[in-house]
């Protein structure tokens, strides 16, 4: 892997910090998630895939050769617990975690990510034998799809159901497999969301977290907010909130933003792009200069 270096910031820069690619559920490779970016009038890009460093070595080059800046990041997938003190009960829930410039040789960020990547393969496994009850679908079909080095997620599932002529889009995938329906399986080997921040400071990373309390997530406007479980988050290491984001509703952003400013935390705003044909474009949601030059003071660069 090349060495990588900051890229210069400057108050005109547009910054997405958030792009998936084909070493992911991206649909584009790199390559072409970078020349895109290029294109759409980006300045500074991320490249943030699903518990990988792969794409790294390819985004680095491209960028060096359209002038593009390049942060190198992870979206790192994490499980946290939450006890209501109202009620006592213990809700356990996914989390992405954005960790922008970690060490990609650390033992234990690259222990976490293999972690979850054979926990992903096993959820992968059982979810297709729960739909292979009702659907002409079969492992093997997937195995197709992430034999490229894809990383596992339920795209690959959704990417082979297409194929095979089972649905349409990857959008009917998702109205099949949700949390509650007898098809889905959540994640299981992946780190607390504590111990993920851990591992991403002690990687030298800097971690963001990805699009908080978005899709249907959010306490409606005027219930209490998760306060305690936010502010175990920032306690632990926790840097920043990625606000700016399509899918994180307008009273979480407000309340999200007053909370990073009591504690002094980053903002960052991004597309989440994974692909053309998706509903996310690229810089439809931007970082501030300022926030990018926090996150690169923070970052491991090496």
């Amino acid at each position: 892997m090349p060495t990588i270096s900051a890229p210069q910031v400057r108050a005109s820069d547009r910054i997405d910090l958030h792009t998936h690619s084909t070493r992911s559920d991206g649909r584009g490779t790199p390559e072409q998630v970078m020349r895109e970016a290029a294109a759409a009038g980006l300045n500074i890009v991320a490249l943030t895939d699903h518990d990988t460093t792969a794409g790294w070595t390819e985004a680095t080059e491209v960028c060096a050769e359209l002038g593009l800046g390049f942060v190198p990041g992870i979206e790192l997938t994490s499980r946290a617990t939450e006890t209501d003190p109202e009620t006592g009960r213990v809700h356990r829930f996914g989390v992405h975690l954005l960790a922008y410039l970690p060490d990609p040789n650390n033992p234990e960020l690259q222990a976490a990510m293999a972690g979850t990547l054979e926990s992903r393969i096993s959820r992968l496994q059982a979810i297709t034998e729960r739909l292979a009850e009702d659907f002409d679908l079969a492992w093997e079909h997937v195995e197709d799809i992430i034999s490229d080095g894809r990383s596992a997620g339920r795209p690959a599932i959704a990417d082979a159901m297409i194929v095979r002529g089972l649905i349409g889009k990857r959008d009917e995938f998702f109205d099949l497999v949700y949390p509650g329906s007898k098809y889905y399986q959540p994640y299981s080997g992946v780190p607390d969301t504590i111990d993920a921040i851990k591992i991403i400071r002690g990687a030298g990373g800097v971690p963001v977290l990805a699009h908080p309390m978005a899709r249907g997530k959010a306490p409606e406007p005027g219930q209490r907010m998760p306060r305690e479980h936010f502010l175990n988050l920032i306690e632990a290491g926790l840097a920043g909130f990625e606000v700016a984001h399509r899918d994180v509703p307008p009273h979480a952003r407000e309340w999200l933003i007053g909370l990073a400013q009591e504690f002094n935390l980053i903002v960052t705003g991004s597309s989440d792009y994974h692909g053309t044909g998706k509903d996310n474009l690229l810089g439809e949601n931007l970082t501030a200069p300022v926030m990018l030059e926090r996150i690169l003071a923070q970052g491991f660069t090496g």
